[in-house]
């Protein structure tokens, strides 16, 4: 039981990491970027082609996949996201899927659809027991990484949104750019900003979990709709929402396939619809607030 709670929360850690920057451009930005999961893509297969083909450490291939993404994402953010912010929702639905499966086609021709695989460093492979029965915990030694790293990123978010000028620039651009910009706020440069940091999130989380998620052409629209679940459950309007949605969608997946493999993902969705009637709004939306 503690086996399984453990490797819960390390799915729901990964998946928040995966999916914050949805969140961030969605609560904050007001944008609907459903080509995310294509960022991730991104940082999975550079890392796994720099360690392949040139024989990269993994935890340097780790902070290129972010820088990698991140830097994609200033460049779409600068060329083709800009001009619509200000567009319908339903265009930039229709735009990023349209990314997405541009995305998915270009991994395919310039990659390949076989699944790729990550060799982790030795020091990662292993795994600690601890105690006996069913309350043994079994911790995998890449698990308990993957815990620790999210957890620092979690809360180095958290620290720069909350408790810095650019987090409160950010708040500021977002309740009013006009305001913002009067006040001598490069509205402009803050988005840029964010919206690179949030896909190098994405990317890092894509490097991060390639090992454990599998990593082929497919990957964007296979975690999609993970990822929607955790901004629609969690709420876009604070970064502690979506993660304690994140660890719920993972300790229940974890313990839905360990129990009731038949149903899959069955009970997943389930919960997340039966929350979706009892709270549209999402799950830990703060009172007052606009969602």
């Amino acid at each position: 039981m503690l086996t399984i709670l453990f490797d819960g929360i390390a799915y729901g850690m990964l998946l928040f990491i995966l999916a914050v920057g949805l969140a961030v451009t969605m609560g904050l930005m007001n944008f609907i970027n459903l080509a995310h999961g294509a960022f991730a893509m991104l940082g999975g297969y550079i890392t796994v082609l720099l360690m392949q083909r040139q024989g990269v450490p993994f935890l340097v291939c780790l902070p290129l996949a972010f820088l990698g993404s991140a830097l994609l994402g200033a460049l779409l953010e600068r060329t083709l996201y800009r001009p619509l912010y200000k567009r319908p929702h339903l265009d930039q639905v229709l735009f990023s899927i349209g990314l997405t499966f541009m995305a998915v086609a270009s991994a395919n021709y310039l990659v390949g659809s076989t699944q790729q695989i990550v060799q982790l460093p030795e020091w990662l492979k292993g795994r600690t027991e601890i105690g006996e029965g069913a309350w043994m915990l079994g911790m995998g030694h890449y698990r308990l990484f993957i815990i620790v790293v999210c957890a620092a990123l979690t809360l180095g978010l958290q620290f720069v949104l909350a408790r810095t000028r650019f987090g409160s620039r950010l708040r500021a651009a977002v309740d009013d750019q006009r305001v913002a910009a009067g006040m001598g706020i490069n509205v402009n440069w803050v988005f840029l900003g964010t919206f690179a940091v949030g896909s190098g999130l994405a990317g890092l989380g894509g490097a991060l979990g390639a090992e454990v998620l599998g990593l082929d052409p497919s990957f964007p629209l296979k975690y999609m709709i993970y990822f929607l679940i955790v901004v629609a459950v969690g709420g876009t309007t604070s970064i502690t929402g979506p993660l304690l949605a994140a660890l719920l969608l993972g300790i229940a997946d974890v313990a839905g396939k360990y129990y009731i493999p038949k149903l899959g993902a069955f009970i997943v969705y389930s919960l997340m619809i039966a929350i979706l009637i009892w709270r549209p709004q999402g799950l830990f939306v703060r009172q007052g607030s606009k969602a």
